[in-house]
């Protein structure tokens, strides 16, 4: 059945499709800034009717304990997506405002085929694990492990990889027994709700098992914060919000699971390929208008090539100018709404205010939509805020540095640890920066570390514990040690 909403969707609650109490609330193209339809507009009632049937679906339901059948589920769930693509891609692209090739990848293909992985971790992790014998006190008693379904998961996810993050929560989180509340961006709600329109009508998730709330109220994800009944919140998007979000649930001392802000730092070494090291620098900053918190928007050079650096960069961002990014070719979208171009471009006369040099873009092409675009930075030092302080948009930042050491304190000078690239030739120096740059992910010479069962996450001020491969489907989980008499 066609997937694409006439007039608007709806929110999933307790197995059923229904309106918003709030009625609706528009879907803007930030390609073209029109509206493109409407999505359900939920109310504080309709939050507190979602958690009480991911509660209800918990405690009163076999679902955590049937390992097969969560993984039949989300098996079906794939396959139904998968069966959807076509519209699937078209709507993405057009509430997201991603490129097309993206959407082959992490913003929609990949992240739904990765829904298999979880379900064969459903069925093949070892759920129960035997300690043998001991004798405390001298008393004989056989141990066991096992983990069990933490409970109900109030997930958040921002608006930038809407598909990539949803699933990285709610893929684990069913997979582990965990009953969820997803309440999904209010830029992207199509992403999310369209999901529960397949959910409900084309698999066999049991009724609450999985709930999906869209709202243009930002406190509607407060209240799984704060809600007893939830008994983790996982949540994506910045660092500050990511404070209050454990704030609010500091009172219930709920499980938290935050992945926030990045700052990442792109090093070269003095003995890289310089110009297939800035054009990879150049190609990242501006994937999604470098709307991503693991893009490295730092680029770290050795001093003594900052010109040719900084040239060879420069020609490579004038050559990937932000484009409709339903055309072939486009890497450069636009950003999401005209608030956040508003922020990126403050950055950007910022940079200026801060002593910095424009080597190309700075400006918005002449056109609808909210494009700004890709902008080299030069001639300021790691502690200007242009280059400390996440911007969210196709805005590089080109650093010198004094060697391998010095590039590796340049990297780690910033409140966020996310993630981070370093490139040269020699194997023992490149594997001693990947050692010292504090930080959950890094690639190397282009390695890319993205996949279903590689844990994402990070250090210091980039958040708390690790989302997808095995790490993060623990995260949903809670250990019982079991003992009885030998």
């Amino acid at each position: 059945m066609p997937l694409r909403p006439t007039t608007s969707s709806d929110l999933l609650i307790d197995g059923e499709l229904r309106p918003g109490s709030g009625g609706t609330f528009d879907v803007i193209n930030p390609a073209t800034e029109q509206v493109i339809g409407q999505a359900a507009n939920a109310t504080a009632d309709d939050m507190d009717a979602a958690i009480a049937a991911a509660r209800k679906a918990f405690d009163n339901t076999n679902w955590s304990r049937d390992h097969a059948f969560r993984a039949r589920c989300l098996r079906q769930l794939r396959d139904a997506l998968l069966a959807h693509t076509d519209e699937l891609r078209e709507l993405t692209v057009a509430e997201v405002g991603c490129p097309v090739f993206l959407t082959h990848g992490p913003q929609l293909v990949g992240p739904v085929t990765d829904l298999g992985y979880f379900a064969d971790l459903a069925e093949t992790y070892e759920w129960r694990r035997d300690l043998g014998e001991a004798k405390p006190m001298g008393i004989p008693n056989r141990r066991e492990i096992r983990s069990e379904a933490a409970g109900v998961v109030g997930a958040i996810t921002p608006w930038n990889f809407p598909h990539q993050i949803n699933f990285a929560k709610i893929g684990p989180a069913l997979a582990a027994g965990c009953t969820v509340v997803l309440k999904a961006a209010p830029d992207t709600p199509w992403c999310a709700a369209l999901v529960g329109k397949v959910i409900a009508e084309e698999t066999d998730f049991p009724a609450g098992v999985i709930n999906i709330v869209t709202g243009d109220d930002h406190s509607l994800g407060a209240l799984l914060s704060t809600d007893p009944r939830v008994d983790i919140v996982s949540f994506t998007g910045s660092t500050a919000t990511g404070r209050a979000v454990m704030a609010d649930a500091a009172p219930t001392l709920k499980k938290v699971f935050l992945e926030l802000g990045g700052k990442s730092a792109f090093l070269v070494l003095d003995d890289a390929d310089l110009n297939a090291a800035c054009a990879m620098a150049a190609f990242s900053v501006v994937t999604h208008a470098g709307q991503g918190c693991a893009i490295t928007t730092r680029l770290v050079v050795p001093r003594e090539k900052l010109a040719e650096a900084t040239e060879i960069t420069r020609n490579a961002l004038a050559g990937l100018r932000a484009d409709d990014p339903t055309k072939p070719g486009t890497v450069c979208g636009p950003v999401i709404s005209a608030r956040q171009r508003d922020r990126v471009e403050s950055y950007i006369r910022l940079a200026l205010e801060e002593g910095g040099t424009l080597e190309t873009g700075g400006d918005r092409p002449e056109r609808p939509g909210y494009f700004v675009s890709p902008t080299l930075v030069s001639g300021l030092d790691n502690s200007s805020r242009v280059a400390r302080e996440e911007i969210f948009g196709p805005v590089l930042v080109i650093l010198p540095h004094d060697g391998d050491q010095d590039a590796i304190d340049i990297a780690n000078d910033s409140p966020y640890g996310l993630s981070g690239a370093v490139w040269g030739a020699d194997p023992d120096r490149l594997d001693a920066v990947v050692d010292g740059v504090r930080t959950g992910t890094m690639g190397v010479n282009g390695g890319i570390w993205y996949s279903a069962d590689v844990p994402f996450g990070g250090y210091k001020q980039s958040g708390i514990g690790r989302e997808m491969g095995v790490a993060g489907f623990e995260e949903y989980l809670e250990t019982k040690a079991v003992a009885r008499p030998a």
